[in-house]
């Protein structure tokens, strides 16, 4: 005989210190204390209540870098999710330093694919049994191998690589716990919407999955997907909304009998303020605002970065800098490093590095013409023809045209003229992004290391920033047809 309850399940996913409200149309919208506000009063409203985030609480926030990602988990504490999961960037610190934070949560971090190569030990709890009002909630936690490049240096770390051997952990979670009498079973992951869609089509259906929360992508749906009766949804990017599932568990069954979803605007219309979530972010923001209100320039306009893959003013103004303080032929900038759409015309340092938040280093590459051609083809093959993420904005002087129909780079022009295939090229590449060149770049960095032609020529790229930004005023920057799609 079926026997019916119901569920409220709260999420979020990638909210990247977004702790403040902003005004938008003469209200409020966003921060912590609207977010937290909607949560609580949820929570007292509905007799089954949970909240969980898909990963990159970390990151995008003064607060957040100042204080090494302390004062996120300190307000995420302020938040009391039931479960988390992690995202790539909760990792920006250090492993060591992500399983220190993870002691200063009071709430269950989870991940099933994290582990230590030797004796294949996991580093986090794969997955959370909540138990609520009879019902059996399972939470299995996945990452994005991405994970994996960012701790490349730590060689006894591992994850699972691809998207089936990630559908082969859930799947052995799952058999473990069939003794369990499981109500419902969610995935928490943050591998990126199309391969939430993937990890969906691989999944038994014997196995009972029936949510996907997903992150990183910052895909934001108007409806879930459904693929083999599993609901797959995210929820954008930042704090200025809220997923919200309104389940009916039929756990006779062990199944879903019906559900609602909606996305829930985070604002003074639909949300009360946190006063106590208010008085830890007012001690943190006076702590970083003496250090961090300091005025380093004024540019002619506002600056715009308002997509990852095409060029923008940003992308332009940041590769044009480091290019000319390192003495470079070529800036490759990665353009997921710039981390918010508009650069105020007013640049403080907190701005600066709310917009670039790194610091690990710039490498110089020398490579012929030849070489330079091939990492260019290569990279645009990665990126639009076999699912890979990353993308990079060019300095001056580059001028690369795509054929979206032919799916190839037609043309590589360098201050108007093609690349000499003898001549040298200096290249600047970030340390993120020359430890993973040969996934991305089609680049070997040991060969390029071994043979005398990658050198670290700067060990912080923020510092040469903040001094050329204090040392310049009045920049004027515009597109200039570094990056061509032709149609």
């Amino acid at each position: 005989m079926a026997n019916y309850k119901k569920l409220t399940l709260l999420h979020s996913n990638d909210m990247h210190g977004d702790f403040f409200e902003e005004t938008q149309n003469d209200s409020l919208v966003g921060g912590v204390s609207l977010l937290s506000g909607y949560i609580k009063q949820t929570k007292k409203t509905e007799k089954n209540c949970l909240y969980t985030i898909s990963g990159d609480m970390l990151q995008g926030s003064v607060i957040d870098a100042e204080f090494r990602g302390i004062s996120t988990i300190d307000i995420m504490n302020m938040l009391n999710p039931d479960v988390v999961t992690l995202g790539n960037h909760e990792i920006d610190y250090g492993l060591a330093h992500l399983l220190f934070l993870e002691k200063l949560a009071k709430f269950p971090i989870i991940n099933a694919n994290l582990y230590i190569k030797p004796s294949k030990t996991r580093l986090f709890q794969p997955y959370y049994l909540k138990e609520i009002d009879g019902m059996k909630i399972l939470f299995v936690g996945i990452i994005t191998e991405e994970v994996l490049s960012s701790v490349i240096s730590e060689e006894l770390i591992s994850t699972l690589v691809d998207v089936q051997e990630a559908a082969r952990e859930v799947e052995k979670i799952c058999n473990a716990y069939k003794r369990v009498d499981i109500d419902f079973t969610v995935l928490l992951t943050h591998i990126g919407y199309e391969n939430d869609l993937k990890l969906a089509e691989l999944l038994k259906p014997e196995l009972g999955v029936d949510l996907i929360i997903g992150g990183h992508s910052h895909t934001l749906l108007e409806q879930p997907t459904k693929i083999k009766d599993i609901l797959i949804t995210q929820v954008g990017v930042g704090t200025n909304q809220i997923g919200r599932f309104d389940l009916v568990i039929d756990t006779h069954r062990n199944c879903l009998y019906d559900y609602t979803w909606q996305v829930i605007p985070v604002d003074d219309q639909h949300c009360p303020r946190d006063p106590k979530i208010e008085r830890i972010l007012k001690g943190y923001k006076e702590q970083t605002d003496q250090k961090y209100n300091r005025i380093l320039c004024k540019l002619k306009k506002d600056l715009t970065h308002p997509s990852r893959i095409e060029e923008t003013e940003v992308g332009n103004l940041f590769s044009d800098m480091i290019k000319e303080q390192l003495g470079l032929d070529l800036m490759c900038l990665g353009t997921g490093s710039l981390r918010n759409e508009v650069l105020e015309s007013i640049i403080t340092l907190g701005e600066l590095k709310e917009m670039y938040p790194y610091a690990a280093g710039i490498y110089a590459l020398e490579l012929s013409g030849e070489a330079l051609e091939a990492m260019i083809h290569h990279l645009f093959q990665q990126r639009f023809s076999k699912g890979g993420e990353e993308f990079f904005a060019w300095s001056k002087g580059m001028s690369i045209t795509y054929n979206q129909n032919q799916h190839q780079v037609t043309s590589i022009l360098y201050y108007g003229k093609p690349l000499d295939p003898q001549q040298k090229y200096t290249l600047g590449l970030q340390k993120f992004h020359f430890d993973n060149a040969e996934t991305n770049l089609g680049l070997i960095p040991e060969q390029l290391l071994a043979e005398h032609r990658a050198k670290l020529i700067c060990t912080n790229e923020f510092d040469l920033l903040e001094e050329y930004f204090s040392t310049h005023q009045d920049l004027e920057v515009e597109l200039e047809g570094r990056l061509i799609f032709e149609p």
